[in-house]
């Protein structure tokens, strides 16, 4: 990985992170198109260059992140599912990390469920703020264990699971962003933890690969945070999930046909 595909990984990453479209599995397409080597550290940059992204949710919204212990209490309690059966099955989904087919088949899967996500909550999607309690937020995280899967997306995933516990559409958004702290950050540490522990040491150019990449996802995220909620709440998830089917079978049709050439 050089600094210019770094750089490009970084706006990918900043634009798609709190979209419901998966920043992973764009990364990992991105990568794959980039001729980028599947090696340890391109999966350590993959998921570390996230934090760059969730930062900017501490700059926006940093009173929240003031307000009471209780909101610590449930996001420890919605980050919790994740976290555990995450390092249960951490060798499963790095081996997915490296899958293009993994992700454009839940890309395809993800934008139909998106189709019909306005549908199913239209009821509760202008009604008046409520407060999450523990049950709900533990219920939130478990939709999220299923982002875990390259392609599906953690903010697609726990808006949904917001939804299902009827929040309104910006009070389920703002959860979800609130939730990436804790999950993306524990991620990070634990993917650069695993990297090291592996005897891969970082060098001065890994580092420097990994602070732009984190700088860049930092400032194109802040701007795509404040464009998606107002998208979201305007016009709702169809858009997306249009956007979702058509990448997805694009990955796939090009995977496919690449496999059979390869194979000739």
């Amino acid at each position: 990985m050089n600094l210019i595909q770094a750089i490009i990984l970084g706006i990918v990453e900043g634009i798609t992170e709190f979209l419901p479209i998966s920043s992973t599995g764009h990364m990992i397409i991105v990568s794959s198109f980039m001729g980028i080597a599947d090696d340890p550290f391109t999966k350590a940059f993959t998921v570390a260059i996230q934090f760059g992204a969730i930062l900017s949710v501490l700059v926006l919204y940093w009173k929240r992140f003031l307000k009471s212990v209780d909101f610590y209490v449930k996001l420890f309690i919605a980050f919790l599912p994740a976290a555990i059966i995450g390092f249960a099955c951490n060798k499963l989904i790095d081996r997915m990390l490296g899958s293009v087919e993994v992700v454009g088949f839940s890309l395809l899967i993800g934008g139909i469920i998106l189709l019909m996500v306005d549908k199913w909550f239209e009821k509760t999607e202008n009604s008046e703020d409520k407060e999450i309690t523990n049950a709900m937020a533990v219920k939130i995280g478990f939709f999220q264990v299923i982002s875990m899967i390259p392609g599906v997306s953690r903010s697609a995933a726990t808006i949904i699971g917001g939804l299902s516990q009827k929040l309104n559409r910006k009070s389920a958004i703002e959860f979800s962003f609130f939730l990436a702290v804790p999950t993306m950050f524990a991620a990070t540490c634990y993917k650069v933890f695993e990297f090291y522990h592996k005897e891969h040491l970082f060098h001065k150019e890994d580092i420097k690969l990994l602070l732009v990449g984190n700088i860049i996802a930092f400032v194109v995220a802040i701007f795509a945070i404040k464009g998606l909620i107002n998208f979201l709440t305007k016009y709702g998830f169809k858009a997306f999930g249009y956007y979702r089917i058509l990448a997805g079978l694009m990955v796939i049709i090009l995977y496919y046909s690449h496999y059979h050439i390869s194979m000739v």
